[in-house]
Parts: structure tokens; sequence; C-alpha cells
């Protein structure tokens, strides 16, 4: 088989970006800060509240944007709590010096999708977040907005990730089609394959108790977002049960942890992204953090498919939901090779074979 040449680069190939000083830090890696396709990305030492989310445009940089904004600064060398409702901008540990072919994308990592913190990378002179152009030079900053409960965060909090690509790794229509057929990627009898991606809906049938999903409180304690298993699950959450109508009401700006009715499986040499909702379905957001890494729901990495857990925030209006409407969808991009570790058994992942499951920092029912 032919090497490809174009594709996500795996951790391999992420840690030699790194060697040949295209990826810098200003501190060593964590130990398990490389993933199979992403790097997760830490925040610096210091953290700026803001008044409104910005970008910097074509003609500035991101600090020339925060001498404008910026209210006050906050130490992270300890521990700070970042408010919900307020915006804040850290300059993270990690820079870049790409090569003129290597482009980057990122996105929030699972745990801080279900947390309903919204997070976005930004680099100087850009009109996008969250994409880094190739051959990017410069610092990455961290956007950051907590929606529903406030969160302890330190310098090398872990929030974001990015993934490195060289080339055009996204399938197309037709040949997404051709892995489902030999991979099976979502386990469903009639799947909706269309745009380049395949179609994710919601499970309201409920466990064995009717709970179908969660609902944030408002008014919480703090969540540290470095610690696991640390918060009760009713401290924060209000637990969801449907009977036989199988829908659900969406209140407005209220966040909702819900399931994919399908189990998903990511390939060893394919990594997938949850790409954000198509309006035209509803008036609502739906995963906040979208990347799947190689292996997820694989069975040999333990996973036999996994469920995609869903984080689901309606707009302006309630609106109702049905057991089996179509909420999102998955597309594929080629990796540059097989990573040697996948996500899962490999890796210890969190969220290997997972059903409906709240992030890390709750204590399990």
């Amino acid at each position: 088989m032919n090497k490809r040449t174009d594709g996500i680069l795996t951790k391999e190939n992420i840690e030699a970006l790194h060697s040949e000083g295209q990826l810098l830090t200003s501190l060593p890696f964590d130990k398990d800060q490389v993933q199979p396709a992403s790097l997760d990305l830490r925040l610096g030492a210091k953290a700026y509240r803001v008044r409104a989310s910005f970008l910097p445009g074509k003609e500035h940089t991101v600090e020339e944007k925060l001498i404008r904004y910026k209210m006050h600064e906050i130490d992270l060398s300890e521990s700070a709590v970042l408010e919900t409702g307020c915006v804040y901008i850290v300059p993270l540990l990690e820079s870049l010096d790409l090569s003129d072919d290597i482009s980057a994308s990122a996105n929030p990592k699972s745990s801080t999708g279900r947390l309903d913190i919204f997070t976005r990378v930004i680099v100087d002179n850009t009109q996008q977040f969250d994409q880094i152009p190739k051959g990017y030079k410069g610092r990455l900053y961290l956007e950051i907005s907590p929606r529903t409960f406030p969160i302890v965060v330190r310098q090398g909090s872990r929030l974001s990730q990015i993934r490195f690509r060289i080339g055009q790794a996204l399938l197309n229509e037709d040949a997404l089609r051709e892995l489902h057929n030999n991979e099976t990627l979502v386990a469903t009898s009639e799947p909706f394959i269309s745009g380049n991606g395949i179609a994710m809906s919601i499970d309201l049938t409920g466990d064995d108790k009717g709970l179908v999903g969660y609902r944030g409180k408002r008014h919480t304690a703090v969540v540290d977002v470095d610690k696991k298993a640390a918060n009760e699950v009713l401290d924060f959450w209000e637990p969801l049960y449907v009977r036989d109508q199988k829908e659900l009401v969406l209140d407005p700006d209220e966040f909702y942890i819900l399931v994919s009715r399908e189990a998903v499986h990511v390939p060893p040499l394919y990594a997938a992204e949850m790409v954000p909702y198509d309006t035209l379905v509803g008036e609502f957001r739906v995963h906040y953090a979208g990347f799947f890494d190689p292996g997820f729901g694989h069975a040999a990495a333990g996973g036999a498919g996994s469920r995609a857990v869903l984080e689901v925030r309606s707009h302006e209006v309630p609106f109702i939901v049905e057991h089996g409407q179509i909420v999102g969808s998955l597309v594929y991009e080629h990796m540059l090779s097989r990573p040697k570790a996948l996500y899962g058994t490999d890796l210890g992942s969190n969220y290997q074979s997972q059903g409906l499951k709240l992030s890390k920092h709750f204590k399990s029912a």
C-alpha cells in the first residue's frame, strides 16, 4: 500500500513537529498530552477578562486587540475562578512555526463541552475561530466563556485540542458511503449520508428507568476542571425522564446532555468530527466538542461501537426534539498513517464504550 501524502497527523507526527521546532512549548509536554490524532492545549499563566469576544482581523494581532478590550488580568499560576457569562482570553503554553504545507484546526475537549464551557482558539491576523492557516507562525490564544457552571482553572489546564493536517483529508460522499459499507461507521440499518457527512440522531428511549439525559442547574458551586469524580451529579444536574411520547422540550438557553441513537465507530486509519448543526433542522446547537480520535468505538480498542454524547442548547424559542430526529452529522478524514496507540484501551480513555455519560468531573451514579 502506498503511503498517504495527505491526511491528519498522528501522535508520532505531532511529536516530530515538536522536535523539528514547528510546535513550540513553554513547558515540556505532559505525559498524556499528545493524543492519537490531536494535541491537548494548555493554559498559560495569565487570563484576561475582556469586554466581549473578538477576532483580530487580517491587520492585527490578538495582543493588539487585548490592549484595547481587556478589563483586568487574572493570575493562573495557582488557580482562579472563571465566572459564567464572562469572556476570557488566555495565551496558551503552545505556539506554532508551521511549514507551508501544514494547517490545523481546534475544538473543545470532550470534557470541556460536557461542562458547557464555550472555547475557541484564536490566532493572529485571522478572521476565523479555531482555524490555523498553513504556515502559521505565532502564539495561540484560547477564548473561554463558561455558560452554565463557574469553573476553576490554572496554568496547564487543558480545555481545547488541536489537529494538524496536510492537504485535503476529508472524505467525500462516495468515499464515506464506501467506508461505511466496509467498516460500519454508525450502527443503523438506514444510514443517511449527505454532503460529506453521515447523520446522527437523538435517542429518547431511555434506560430501564426512562432516563434520557440531564439538564444543567444554575447557580451551582464551582467545577475544578482538573479534578476527576469530585462532584455529586445531583448538585449540578437535573435528570430527565420521558414516558410514552419519546419527545423532549428544550427550553431556551438551557444546557442539555443527551446521547445519540447510533453507536459510532472510527476505524484506526481515520479521524472524525461532529460538524455544527444545520439550521434547517432546528434552532439549536449540538455538540460543542467535535473530535473523535482513531479507535473510538473500535472493537479492538475496547469500543464495539460507542454512543456520541450530545451537548445541546436551544436558542431563542422552546424546541421539541423527538426520538430519532437528526441533530448533526459526522465527517471523516484520512489519517496520514495508522497511530501506534488508539483511543480506548491503549490509552485508558475516559469515554470509550460510553452511553449517556456526564464528564469525568462527576461521580458515577
